[in-house]
């Protein structure tokens, strides 16, 4: 198959020509009043920007420098929308609209220094900025064409609208990527504060309705005892046999709690440790994998782990399923995770079993989640996290 391009065709890549169109038609004399209006819009922005940015700076060391650089920033963002709605309704330019600053919750000094480091505003303040000697070229140029260079004024409103094109594409329209990028990232932030939220109110529920709990009856019981010891010796051994069995109970809920907060093991022996002592407690046979180079970073370790335990209890509780196993490998620049068990399937990521949860954790951190569970079974869950060397600490490495 022949992928030459022809000679002259747009490329897929490449901005698509404006289509053919009269000399005089609707379109041009919308490009003819945007430019006659680039000299007012040009001369009003640039004055703006000059004067908020220059006091905003000249005052920076004042009080209300930052704020008042904030405020013009701001504005900025104001006039780039109303020049985004001019460039739409006469130059046909389909651009979208920024995301707005976030202002939420934050207190004064975050809104200040979020809005001082706008990009948004400050591409609005560039393109305002470098507008003005345009503006006042596209004025003259299509003043005088109107009264003397008629027959070619189609010609030089559509070249010169153009550039006005290229100008709001490149400066008023946001980076999608970037943008979206920012998106993610704030999206990701509040999962990662709510999961860390969610973890501590689950600890603190755990200590209080469990070994707390235990403790406090555990206090009672030996004051009972104390008070026994000379009047009912018998009574009181009795008591602190009782007792003694109430601390064993405990700490084996306070072990329970800091392997869920984060095992031992994990720290000392790393993943293929870790992982085979979690498929152990599994109620079905559980085969483990680990081929990995070296250790991970601890945080990426952290949550590698804790995939595979929220999994295999899923394959514990829901899969009756007869054997499982758990793969763990580097690819790359990636670790990798697959978990697979011969259950009957019909595992979803929006079915509230957990997964969803595990989605979102992973996508904090740039990692992907994917789950295979038709109907009947096989489940295969596949994770993939960035892989970040571990940071040794100076001491450790000297001994």
């Amino acid at each position: 198959m022949n992928t030459t391009p022809t000679p002259g065709a747009a490329t897929p890549t490449s901005e698509p020509l404006p289509p053919a169109r009269f000399a005089f038609d609707g379109a041009t004399w919308r490009e003819i009043a945007h430019l006659l209006l680039n000299l007012v819009t040009s001369i009003i922005g640039f004055v703006y920007v000059v004067t908020t940015v220059s006091l905003g700076v000249g005052l920076s060391a004042t009080v209300i420098g930052l704020p008042l650089l904030a405020l013009g920033l701001k504005g900025c963002r104001l006039l780039g929308k109303l020049e985004r709605a001019q460039a739409r309704a006469l130059l046909g330019v389909r651009v979208e609209e920024p995301r707005p600053l976030r202002m939420g919750t934050m207190g004064f000094l975050p809104w200040l220094f979020a809005a001082v480091k706008d990009p948004v505003a400050w591409r609005h303040a560039l393109y305002f900025a470098i507008r003005l000697p345009w503006g006042i070229v596209t004025f003259t140029v299509t003043l005088v064409s109107l009264f003397v260079l008629w027959p070619v004024l189609p010609f030089v409103a559509r070249g010169m609208a153009s550039v006005d094109r290229a100008l709001v594409r490149g400066l008023l329209q946001p980076s999608d990527e970037l943008e979206r990028r920012i998106a993610e990232l704030e999206s990701d932030r509040g999962v990662v504060v709510d999961t860390a939220a969610a973890d501590l109110r689950r600890i603190e529920r755990d200590l209080h309705d469990g070994a707390q709990a235990r403790l406090v009856a555990l206090a009672m019981d030996l004051g009972l005892a104390r008070e026994k010891l000379l009047e009912d010796p018998e009574a009181a051994a009795r008591m602190v046999g009782e007792a003694h069995g109430e601390v064993k109970i405990a700490l084996q809920e306070l072990r329970d709690l800091a392997r869920g907060i984060h095992p031992a093991i994990l720290t000392d022996r790393g993943l293929d440790a870790a992982l085979s002592a979690v498929a152990a407690r599994c109620t079905v046979r559980v085969a483990v994998t680990v081929e990995l180079p070296a250790r991970p970073a601890e945080a990426i370790e952290g949550i590698a782990y804790f995939t595979v335990s929220e999994l295999l209890q899923n394959v514990s509780k829901h899969s009756q399923a007869r054997s499982a196993s758990v793969d763990v490998w580097r690819a790359g620049n990636r670790l990798m995770i697959q978990v697979r068990d011969d259950g009957h399937g019909g595992a979803d990521v929006g079915s509230g079993s957990g997964l969803a949860g595990l989605a979102e954790r992973l996508d904090s951190v740039d990692g992907l989640f994917v789950v295979s569970s038709p109907p009947g079974g096989p489940t295969e869950v596949t994770a993939e996290l960035p892989w970040r060397d571990r940071e040794f600490r100076k001491d450790a490495i000297g001994r």
